[in-house]
């Protein structure tokens, strides 16, 4: 259930920013970070998973539950790049964490307007 452009513009800003999260894992790896990374890694490219999923949406109240899970796994990838953010044993992350509040903004916003859109 495509809804209007934003959707679009959703597919690529998660899609992209799966790209980055893939990146900078890889390097986390490279220094041994492996849990954290593994944690980032699901969350991190679960969001546009799932935003595509909602693309195939069967209804408006599924778009929207799609929606919310994305909205859901920006949270928690938020959540492990402000601990990496934090901690001086790992890299800088404050691109990926604007990127991601650019994100949850996005999806907020779709949430929101897709509950007052009828049909």
């Amino acid at each position: 259930m495509q809804t209007n452009k934003q959707s679009n513009l959703i597919v690529e800003l998660t899609l992209n920013f799966a790209l980055k999260i893939i990146k900078y894992v890889e390097l986390l790896e490279r220094n041994h970070k492996y849990v954290i990374g593994r944690q980032l890694l699901k969350a991190g490219t679960s969001i546009g998973a799932n935003v595509r999923e909602a693309q195939n949406a069967e209804s408006r109240i599924d778009f929207i539950h799609k929606m919310k899970i994305a909205a859901k796994e920006a949270d928690e990838t938020e959540y492990w790049l402000l601990l990496c953010n934090r901690s001086d044993e790992y890299a800088n992350c404050d691109e990926l964490l604007n990127d991601c509040t650019s994100i949850m903004k996005v999806l907020s916003k779709i949430i929101s307007s897709s509950k007052t859109f009828s049909i």
